[in-house]
């Protein structure tokens, strides 16, 4: 018997390519889904390891930060500010209001005349066998009379370094971390806290020199007007004073006192006696109170933070020269020129008396209020009406510590005031 052909032949074929298909599909399903899983698990483990790594730096760093805090306090009881004497530089004072153009070309012509005064200077020291000034920043090599470049030439603040610096900054290692430290000077910028001083008598004074300082860093009418609004919330939470007395606390205590009647029957009388203390909180406390409410959300700190002027080595903001910490005077010796117009508002002839004490600083820092007026005899009572808005010795200062380690970075602002070897912390911020 013939055997007969089984179903289509075309037919089985396509069968066979319809499972083929369906094979390769579910083949190339899996390995997208293998692929995916693959990746998101990998992806995972990197993010652990990235997030691992991370805390162990960020410790790492808080551990660096924390031990430079207490570094820098240490050595700020032993640091004495010491004014310099600048009679042949140009003042930091106006730099602040130089674009970066006119920066650069004002450097540019000073470092010219400077190297012309040192050559010849060099020449005489020369003559007579010796060499004058070998430790000043800018100066030349003593075997040479080349000139450095105009780029490393720097205006020397009041004490030195760089404003508002009072030392160096200091740059160290910590095992794989580094660390900066840096030490402001308070009491050269504008006390923001004058805008909320309560007197009648001085109210149009204090808003003329918020103004004063405020256009002279370019900040907009409408910026004015803003930080105005601001003060006015925070003065209504607590209002400020140049003179704050300490604050006298009553509290009650309970003393309990046992008296044994006999000692056979072992039975005893507790009586309860109330008596009422008085605990003085010294005058710091205001100051702090005033730190954390400028330094708070009622304060738009980024709009004052806003560069009015950058550039590589240069950041110009309203906030670089404003006093955040409830300081209640300006040194006038080491105040730049639109602070000191602010401070001498409150008297009258704050442009002249400005430029007066901008010229003579540099020759000789002034000792006290007393030279002052000596020196400045024909603004004799415009510098009384200010007396109690200036000094000419910072007792307010700030420490900014800065530790990185790998990719974290921790930052700590202290700031404190200063009196003698006494140091004494007003507020934290921690970053």
């Amino acid at each position: 018997m013939k055997n007969r052909p089984s179903g289509n032949p075309g037919a089985a074929a396509d069968n066979c390519r319809t499972r083929n298909g369906v094979v390769l599909l579910i083949t190339l399903v899996l390995l997208v889904v293998l692929s995916t899983v693959g990746y998101s698990l990998a992806s995972r483990v990197a993010e652990r390891r990235h997030r691992d790594s991370y805390l162990i730096d960020y410790q790492a760093a808080r551990y660096n930060c924390d031990s430079a805090v207490k570094y820098a306090l240490a050595v700020l009881q032993e640091i004495e500010p010491q004014l310099i004497e600048r009679p042949n530089e140009p003042d930091f004072s106006d730099l602040f209001s130089l674009t970066e153009t006119e920066y650069e070309d004002f450097i540019e012509q000073w470092a010219f005349e400077a190297a012309l005064d040192m050559n010849q200077s060099a020449a005489l020291a020369d003559a007579n066998g010796f060499f004058s000034q070998p430790n000043s920043p800018n100066t030349f090599d003593g075997n040479t009379t080349v000139l450095n470049s105009p780029d490393s030439y720097v205006i020397r603040g009041p004490y030195g370094p760089l404003w508002p610096f009072v030392t160096k900054p200091a740059e160290f290692e910590i095992g794989s971390g580094k660390v900066t430290i840096q030490i402001e000077d308070e009491n050269a910028k504008y006390p923001i806290a004058w805008a909320l001083l309560e007197d009648e008598e001085i109210n149009t004074e204090a808003e003329a020199g918020l103004e004063t300082f405020c256009e002279w860093m370019d900040v907009s009418y409408s910026q004015i007007e803003a930080l105005k609004d601001q003060l006015k919330q925070i003065n209504e939470i607590k209002s400020f004073k140049l003179n704050f007395e300490p604050i006298k606390v009553a509290e009650k205590k309970t003393t309990t006192t046992e008296d044994r009647r006999s000692r056979r029957t072992r039975r005893s009388r507790r009586t309860s006696q109330s008596a009422t203390t008085r605990r003085t909180i010294p005058t710091v406390v205001h100051t702090t109170d005033f730190a954390r409410l400028f330094h708070s959300s009622l304060i738009d700190i980024e709009a004052l933070a806003r560069p009015v002027i950058e550039g590589p080595d240069r950041k110009e903001s309203a906030l670089k020269y404003m006093g955040m910490w409830a300081s209640t005077k300006v040194n006038i010796n080491t105040a730049p020129r639109h602070v000191l117009e602010a401070a001498f508002t409150f008297g009258g002839d704050a442009d002249r008396i400005a430029e007066e004490i901008i010229r003579r600083r540099r020759i000789k820092p002034f000792k006290d209020i007393e030279e002052l007026k000596k020196e400045l005899f024909r603004y004799l009572d415009s510098i009384q009406k200010c007396e109690e808005y200036i000094t000419t010795a910072s007792r307010f200062f700030t420490i900014k510590v800065t530790a990185t380690s790998g990719k974290a970075k921790v930052s700590a602002v202290i700031a404190m005031t200063k009196d003698g070897k006494k140091v004494q912390k007003i507020a934290v911020i921690s970053g």
